[in-house]
């Protein structure tokens, strides 16, 4: 596939099949984040796979709570309210496979762990699978229970929760409003 359709053909998937992504897959998914360049090379980044079913369930239903009482408690936009109120609302769309991509410490560590996941969605998309960057849970994985449930170490934070699936359907595209470009000749 050529960059620019996987740049101009990804979306966030939200529908999955049941069917699971292979270990292999995922190796290669995580094989191509780390291609991403980094700070001063510094690569401080940390993947971490799950696939087991029970697992993904309680993390959504726990990270669902968390980002509720969030949202209730500062105001957020009804539809967020709405949305995470819904009692069959799972939050990771009952994707077979979520990869949290942690970042150690260093100045750009954050920048660096994003473009990694950048580069981990445009190739889930060119290998046929679909992703999507799930925002609800980042809060929750931050907290002791939620890096506790990933076994995370005390030294990565959680950046980049994103969902692994084979796509059930595929969104249109979204128009995109044109750039602000300010030139400075």
């Amino acid at each position: 596939m050529e960059l620019g359709d996987a740049l101009y053909g990804r979306r966030a998937i939200r529908h999955f099949t049941a069917e699971a992504v292979a270990r292999p897959a995922l190796e290669r998914l995580v094989d191509a984040a780390i291609q991403a360049p980094s700070a001063v090379n510094a690569q401080p980044w940390q993947f971490t796979i799950i696939r087991n079913t029970a697992l993904l369930d309680s993390i959504a239903a726990q990270a669902k709570n968390h980002m509720l009482s969030l949202a209730m408690a500062n105001n957020f936009p009804s539809h967020f309210r709405t949305t995470l109120a819904e009692q069959d609302y799972h939050i990771f769309y009952h994707a077979p496979a979520l990869i949290v991509i942690s970042a150690g410490s260093g100045e750009w560590a954050m920048e660096d762990a994003s473009l990694a996941a950048q580069n981990l969605m445009l190739s889930a998309y060119a290998a046929g699978l679909g992703s999507c960057w799930i925002g609800f849970a980042q809060a929750w994985l931050k907290t002791k229970e939620g890096r506790s449930a990933i076994e995370l170490e005390s030294e990565y934070t959680p950046v980049a929760p994103i969902i692994i699936g084979h796509p059930a359907q595929l969104p249109p595209p979204v128009p995109r409003q044109p750039a602000r470009v300010r030139w400075l000749d």
